[in-house]
């Protein structure tokens, strides 16, 4: 009860109720900044989750057109590579390649002739495959299609991969399917060097090769799942003046944006692609929000708090001028139960004067993580940022906002607290109130998780990702001024035996230890990673010279070298084989150049382990030599495994109209297991380089007579077949003798039969060449020189060798309606060949016109695709 003989003052209620709301305002103010402080947070680290995983998916997309690419470029090789590619070589190509294992959304690969026509040039579809599905695209004129022309003519000039703007395709018209289509185009060339302009790469151009695609199934294949469930994609053309739309992951709805836009352009194959990614209505993170509503809750109760005290200093200062002891020990009642309400938050809360910064008051939390004695200190000190100390330290301090901040204890410990200061006024003095949550835990988790994710679990070096990001950087760097840096590729010699016989533990603590014997010896900026398996890699930068480079990657390999390992009482040592590239220009792909580290590590386990190589440009063709070999251990057991098949082309007598039957010449081809056939250019080589040629040749010479009624439908009335005899055969003094017995065995009639050799042959040994020639002439066999002018002294020897007949380069008579010089060579070549007695016949004939213009030259004979495309021969045909 208050006694009435005390005056009251009328208005006190209303001071102490102003004083209860301004701290409850200001309570309040705090709770909403540390609250928006932990959802920036929150924010940032879902916003650079969805930078990663957009980042990835854009790169995966890239990835997916390069890999498109390069499918075309091996097929672009099939056709530089040999004159006579078919309709068969082709589908095998494509059956060797499974374009559909890396490219699920692929539809089809397809050539397209160029074939000129009275009203202008066509390009017209003459194979794809897979044929089901694509039957409409057989014979489509490509000119028909302008989106699909464009980039084909785009392509032909700049000789560079095209992609088409999206256009519905012929097969998903065909099939009744929705949506449109691309492109991806390269063209392809007559042989000889690389077209060079504009005009000449028109002017050679014999077609198009292509591969195409379903949109939807390009860009959605090359997206993760774990993006579309959290991201929408949505990519769309921007190369033109208008926006054409490409893919849309989630077609129909509508995604709000939340404050995160991911957009990028890719470039690629003459057009620009806008790749936009945003969140997904219902993957907004309602997690974070709830931890954020746990930390505004507690900020609630702690500002209610707050103003309970508030009002209660205020309501106890009225009623102490009207009410004395009573109302003073009613005061200290309260201040009591705010204070065991205070003790039991779980946030640090401290009060300290603003001058100086002395701490009056800290709660259990405040004593249980800063020590007993927080009350003893400044509150400056509790702080180990240098700046936040001095900031604090002025007499006109505010305080800060939320920040992260490390905080120190009696005892020199230290730990992470989310913090924020404000200054205020309690009992007209001014107080600096701090309220901070440990977030020790938190920020341990997010480091342990950036450490794993960026480093090896087993030797605690950077892991590949990493080292690959860090290499990018170095090559971002690299420039005229910059000084090199060098790459180390690091392969341990013979790891899997000390796997097999000690155990997979052992060879752990071997990679474990040899990380820590490595480190020693690189510099304090040098990179060393474990690239997976046994393999490491060094990049060290900063490098003076190619010296300095391999003195380091020697360093390495002798401490590995010298390293004795030893496990359960048993010792053993072990090597590297480390490749180097120095990285000293700029321009070059990750990729690429990890792609010439592994090869010259590769070229020092060749050249005897144990030893370090650099990157060359000859270790390219070394490899070249390596694949090769493959084809050799291949070649020898070619003829037990009835690997090797004969086909024949037909050769046919000028002129045309006045009929007559054709001879033939035999060709040779590999097959693979799938029944697919190889054309001789690609494993010809091989055979020549390791001395199979003769074994071969062997082989055709005497299927070709054992069956030589069987080779062509003409049957016995065949007139004559032509058999190609390589340079290490026609050395072999034997093989003639061989010949005539087999003619003898299988009774064909030496006439019938024409050998020939190579204008480079014949001139590489032309005394062992003419014995050979005699030999078989005087037996009735015919003799042919192949490739004639190809050669710098044709004219010279060509009257000493016995021939009968000469058979004009391919490349003059390919190029002798457009090119003069070509054309007056095969004027020059028939004159000679028909002064000395000779049949002259022209081979890669390739249309009408070069037929009419040969046989105003006299030439006897032609032979070329556009007269007849090789063909197994009858007995091989089953």
């Amino acid at each position: 009860m208050v006694d009435p003989a005390i005056p009251q003052p009328p208005r006190w209620h209303l001071a102490a109720w102003l004083w209860s709301l301004l701290a409850l305002l200001l309570g309040l103010l705090l709770s909403l900044a540390a609250h928006e402080q932990q959802m920036r947070r929150l924010q940032a680290e879902r916003t650079l989750i969805r930078n990663e995983m957009a980042s990835k998916a854009y790169v995966s997309l890239q990835g997916r057109l390069h890999a498109a690419e390069s499918l075309l470029r091996a097929a672009q090789s099939l056709f530089l590579s040999s004159e006579e590619v078919d309709a068969g070589e082709y589908a095998g190509f494509y059956a060797n390649m499974r374009p559909r294992e890396q490219f699920p959304g692929l539809l089809a690969l397809a050539y397209a002739q160029r074939e000129q026509r009275p009203d202008g040039e066509h390009y017209v579809t003459r194979w794809v495959e897979p044929e089901p599905g694509n039957e409409r695209v057989v014979g489509l004129d490509v000119g028909m299609q302008p989106r699909n022309l464009a980039g084909l003519l785009a392509s032909r000039d700049d000789d560079l991969a095209t992609l088409s703007a999206p256009f519905h395709l012929a097969q998903l018209a065909e099939a009744g399917m929705t949506g449109e289509g691309v492109t991806l185009r390269l063209p392809i060339y007559g042989p000889g060097p690389p077209p060079r302009t504009v005009e000449e790469r028109r002017a050679r151009v014999r077609g198009s090769i292509a591969v195409s695609f379903r949109l939807d199934d390009l860009i959605g294949n090359a997206l993760p799942d774990q993006l579309t469930r959290h991201l929408s994609v949505r990519v769309s053309d921007i190369t033109g003046p208008d926006a054409l739309q490409l893919f849309d992951s989630t077609p129909g709805l509508l995604v709000p944006p939340d404050g995160y836009r991911y957009e990028s352009k890719l470039t690629y194959g003459g057009r620009v692609w806008n790749v936009v990614m945003q969140p997904l209505p219902h993957r907004t993170g309602a997690g974070a929000g709830g931890w954020g509503r746990a930390t505004l809750l507690a900020g609630v109760v702690a500002s209610i708090l707050l103003a309970l005290l508030a009002y209660s200093v205020a309501s106890t200062r009225q009623r102490a001028l009207a009410l004395g002891w009573r109302m003073s020990r009613r005061y200290r009642e309260s201040e009591e139960r705010f204070r065991a309400l205070n003790e039991l938050l779980p946030a640090l809360v401290l009060l300290a004067e603003a001058a100086g910064g002395a701490v009056t008051y800290a709660n259990q939390a405040s004593r249980d993580r800063l020590g007993r004695h927080a009350t003893e200190r400044q509150l400056p000190e509790l702080f180990e940022d240098p700046e936040l100390r001095a900031q604090l330290q002025q007499d006109d301090t505010r305080g800060c906002s939320r920040v992260d901040a490390l905080l120190r204890n009696d005892e020199g410990g230290a730990f992470w607290a989310s913090v924020a200061i404000s200054r205020i006024r309690l009992n007209g003095r001014d107080k600096l109130l701090m309220v901070a949550s440990d977030i020790s835990e938190q920020r341990q988790l997010t480091e342990l998780l950036s450490h794993q994710a960026s480093h090896d679990a087993l030797t605690e070096l950077y892991n590949r990702r990493e080292f690959e990001r860090r290499l990018h950087d170095t090559l971002a760097a690299t420039g005229a001024g910059t000084p090199p840096a060098v790459l180390l590729y690091i392969d341990l010699d013979q790891f899997k035996l000390i796997n097999d016989t000690s155990g997979h533990l052992a060879g752990d603590q071997l990679l474990a230890q040899l990380a820590i014997v490595m480190r020693k010896q690189l510099g304090g900026t040098d990179v060393l990673a474990r690239l997976g398996g046994d393999e490491f890699g060094v990049l060290a930068t900063n490098v003076a010279d190619r010296d300095e480079a391999e003195r380091i990657a020697e360093r390495v390999r002798r401490c590995i070298d010298g390293y004795i390992f030893i496990w359960e009482q048993r010792s053993c040592t072990i090597s590297a084989s480390i490749g180097g590239v120095m990285i000293d220009r700029p321009g070059i792909l990750v990729k690429d150049l990890l792609a010439q580290a592994d090869t010259a590590c590769y070229m020092a386990k060749e050249l005897g382990r144990n030893r370090v190589h650099f990157f060359s440009e000859r270790d390219d063709e070394t490899v070249r030599r390596h694949g090769e070999m493959e084809w050799a251990n291949r070649l020898r057991w070619a003829v037990d495994e009835h690997r090797l098949v004969l086909t024949y082309q037909e050769i046919w007598p000028l002129p045309l109209a006045a009929g007559g039957e054709p001879d033939v010449e035999l060709l040779l081809r590999f097959r693979e297991e799938s029944g697919q056939l190889v054309a001789p250019g690609v494993f010809m080589p091989a055979a020549e380089r390791y001395g199979l040629m003769p074994v071969v040749d062997r082989w055709v010479i005497e299927t070709t007579l054992a069956n030589f009624d069987r080779l062509h439908p003409s049957g016995g009335a065949l007139r004559m077949v032509a058999i190609n005899l390589s340079g290490a055969s026609v050395e072999d003094e034997a093989l003639a003798g061989l010949i005539i017995g087999l003619l003898r065995r299988y009774r064909v009639e030496p006439s019938r039969v024409c050998f020939e050799i190579t204008e480079t042959v014949a001139v590489r040994n032309l005394s062992q060449v003419v014995r050979f020639m005699e030999q078989l002439r005087a037996v009735g066999c015919r003799i042919a020189l192949d490739d004639f002018g190809a050669g710098m002294s044709s004219f010279t020897y060509l009257k000493n060798l016995p021939l009968d007949i000469i058979k004009i380069d391919g490349s003059f008579v390919r190029d002798m309606l457009t090119d003069p010089v070509s054309h007056l060579m095969v004027r020059a070549v028939t004159d000679i060949g028909h002064r000395l007695g000779l049949e002259v016949v022209a081979e890669w004939v390739a249309d009408a016109e070069t037929v009419q213009a040969l046989a105003a030259l006299g030439v006897n004979r032609v032979q070329g695709f556009s007269l007849h495309r090789p063909e197994p021969a009858l007995f091989q045909r089953d």
